[in-house]
């Protein structure tokens, strides 16, 4: 079994930051693949805010590029959100995805909610 857990969500004023952390746990012998983060907004569907392979590869949702850092520890299985310049449309919940090899399954947290209002 693997476990997914994110912290670090909370209530943010427009313009703010906030950093995410997600940490993958369990039945994982090598560092994962892939990790990332989706969000999903009430009412809309669940999407893609960036991921980033063991090798390094990252992919960014073109709405949160030039804002947002996605990192990682690979042999924590860990991964980060840096989240800057924080506006009213990123509030979400906040999802991480690991997936252990290319082919593998994807793996969720229970989500952490981010509110960005004044």
């Amino acid at each position: 079994q693997v476990q997914v857990v994110e912290s670090g969500g909370g209530l943010v004023q427009p313009g703010g930051s906030l950093r995410l952390s997600c940490a993958a746990s369990g039945s994982i012998f090598n560092s994962a693949y892939l990790m990332g983060w989706y969000r999903q907004a009430p009412g809309k569907q669940r999407e893609l805010v960036a991921t980033k392979t063991n090798g390094g590869t990252t992919n960014y949702a073109d709405f949160v590029k030039g804002r947002f850092i996605i990192s990682r520890d690979n042999a924590k299985n860990t991964v980060y959100l840096q989240m800057n310049s924080l506006r009213p449309e990123d509030t979400a919940v906040y999802y991480c995805k690991a997936r252990l090899s290319i082919i593998g399954l994807d793996y969720w947290g229970e989500g952490t909610l981010v509110t960005v209002s004044a």
